[in-house]
C-alpha cells in the first residue's frame, strides 16, 4: 500500500515538474515574442522619427525657399520701372547717341533677373545698374542737344548750312559719334584735312566734304571717330610695342584700321592681326 502510494505520488511529481516544464517553455515562447514585438515596434519609432525629421528639414527648406523667392519678387517692379525709364531714354538718344553698349549691359542685366530666384540682392544690384544706364543715357542725349546749337568758336555751321551740317551729322552719328561734338572748320592742318579730331572731344569738317558720296563721308567720319578713342588711352597706346610694332606707331593708320573694324573700310587695307588689336581700342583697351 505504502509502496502504491509512493509511485502515485512519484507519478504525480513527474506531470508536475513535467507541466512546469511545459509552462516554463510557453512562457519563454511568449517572452520571445514579446521582445521581437517590441524590437519592430522600435525599428517602426525610430523610421517614423526619421521620417519626422526629414519632413522638419523638408519644411524649414521649403519655407526659406518661400521667403527668398517672395523677397525676390518684391524688388522686381523696382526694375522693372527702372527698366522702362531706361527704354524712354534709349528710344530718345535714337539718331543722337550710339546705345548699342547701354543695350547691351540692360540686356545682361535682364537676364540676370529672370535668373534670379534666391538673392534679393541681385535683384536690387541690377535695378541700380539700370538706372545709372538711363542716367548715362540722358546725360549723353544732353550733351549732343548742345552740340547741335554752336561750336567752340561759334555756330556748328558757316557756309556748309544747316543741310550740309545735318549730312555730316547723320554720318557721324552712323558710325557710332552720338553725342561727339562736330563743328564746321577750315582750320583742320591749315585747310589741307576735310576732318581732323580735337583732344578735347569733338571733330571739325572742312564744309566740301558735305559733298561727298555717302561711303567716303561714312569713312572720313570713322576715322576721325577712331581718334577720339585713340586720345581716351593715348598715354597707354604710345607706350604700347605693339602698337609700334603693328602700326609704326601712326595714329592715321591704326585710325584707317580701326575704321575697317566698324564696317567702314575706304580703300584701306589691315590684315588680321592689325584688326584684331584695333578693335581693342574702340573698347578702351591697349593690348
Amino acid at each position: 500500500m505504502i509502496r502504491r502510494v509512493l509511485a502515485v505520488t512519484v507519478a504525480a511529481s513527474v506531470l508536475l515538474v513535467g507541466g512546469m516544464v511545459g509552462r516554463a517553455d510557453a512562457l519563454e515562447n511568449e517572452r520571445s515574442a514579446a521582445i521581437a514585438q517590441l524590437e519592430a515596434l522600435n525599428d517602426r519609432y525610430h523610421d517614423a522619427s526619421q521620417r519626422t525629421d526629414y519632413l522638419d528639414a523638408a519644411v524649414g527648406r521649403a519655407e526659406q525657399d518661400t521667403a527668398e523667392r517672395a523677397a525676390v519678387l518684391a524688388l522686381r517692379p523696382a526694375f522693372l520701372a527702372e527698366l522702362q525709364a531706361l527704354t524712354t531714354a534709349l528710344q530718345g538718344a535714337e539718331g543722337r547717341v550710339d546705345t548699342a553698349t547701354h543695350r547691351a549691359a540692360v540686356l545682361s542685366a535682364q537676364q540676370t533677373v529672370v535668373a534670379e530666384k534666391e538673392n534679393p540682392d541681385t535683384v536690387a544690384a541690377a535695378t541700380a545698374t539700370v538706372h545709372a544706364l538711363a542716367e548715362k543715357v540722358g546725360t549723353e542725349v544732353a550733351s549732343w542737344q548742345a552740340a547741335q546749337s554752336s561750336g567752340p568758336g561759334g555756330p556748328a555751321w558757316s557756309s556748309s548750312g544747316p543741310d550740309g551740317y545735318a549730312r555730316v551729322r547723320a554720318a557721324l552719328d552712323l558710325v557710332g559719334g552720338g553725342g561727339v561734338g562736330l563743328y564746321e572748320s577750315s582750320s583742320c592742318a591749315g585747310g589741307n584735312a576735310p576732318a581732323c579730331a580735337n583732344s578735347n572731344g569733338y571733330i571739325k569738317y572742312r564744309a566740301d566734304i558735305v559733298n561727298w558720296s555717302d561711303g567716303r563721308l561714312n569713312w572720313a567720319m570713322a576715322h576721325e571717330l577712331a581718334h577720339i578713342y585713340q586720345f581716351r588711352v593715348w598715354g597707354s597706346l604710345t607706350s604700347s610695342g605693339a602698337y609700334g610694332a603693328l602700326f609704326g606707331s601712326d595714329p592715321e593708320f591704326l585710325a584707317n584700321c580701326m575704321a575697317v573694324v566698324r564696317g567702314y573700310p575706304g580703300s584701306v587695307s589691315c590684315d588680321g592681326e592689325q584688326q584684331a588689336w584695333s578693335s581693342g581700342i574702340w573698347v578702351g583697351a591697349v593690348r
